[in-house]
């Protein structure tokens, strides 16, 4: 049996912070889904703030660390990626910046991401369509069609509707990573006999 690899890249800053917990969210939503479908997994969270110091010295020598290269390796071999950020002034924080501009720009070609990001309140949500779907877009990826955006008032009375989003993007990954669809009921299993027809 083939064990499918997920990639979280979470860029909180803070201990515990939202961002990590929308990214455990989704994680476990995938998790379930891969389950449901009888399908071997393997989930990979990397903590993008104990990664600071190696991606920018990365940047300014143009070397990785040998844990940022396994990190990095970890990403490009995986099936599928969930890309968690705060929202800092209506775009992703430097930190997630940083971490996609060390990678190859071909790295992530043909790999599904599902973007997801975290905010103070609903105004920044386009974050998701003004800021990560044109980066991943940049960089050949394939961008799943719902993005999941968390304002604080998200995590209280509005938890039901994160929820849906969470469970509904997290189904679009697997998916996504070329994992058999929930079987169908196919239409023309039992047709209709013709002399039934002209009889109707």
């Amino acid at each position: 049996m083939t064990t499918r690899t997920i990639a979280v890249v979470t860029a909180g800053l803070t201990t515990p912070s939202s961002t990590r917990l929308l990214a455990d969210r989704l994680s476990a939503a995938v998790r379930d889904q891969l389950d449901g479908r009888g399908t071997a997994h393997r989930v990979e969270v990397i903590e993008l703030r104990e990664l600071a110091h190696d991606l920018t010295n990365n940047l300014l020598t143009g070397f990785p660390s040998p844990e940022l290269s396994k990190v990095l390796e970890t990403v490009v071999e995986s099936d599928g990626l969930i890309a968690v950020t705060p929202t800092f002034s209506a775009s992703y924080n430097g930190l997630f910046k940083m971490f996609f501009d060390v990678l190859d720009d071909q790295a992530l070609a043909g790999k599904p991401i599902l973007i997801a990001a975290t905010g103070g309140t609903e105004r920044h949500s386009l974050v998701l369509d003004f800021a990560l779907r044109p980066l991943f877009s940049y960089l050949k990826a394939i961008v799943l069609p719902t993005g999941v955006y968390a304002a604080s008032s998200d995590w209280g009375a509005g938890a039901t509707k994160l929820h849906g989003r969470i469970e509904r993007a997290a189904e679009e990954l697997v998916d996504a990573i070329g994992n058999e669809r929930r079987p169908t009921a196919d239409p023309y299993a039992n047709p209709t006999p013709f002399e039934d027809l002209l009889n109707s």
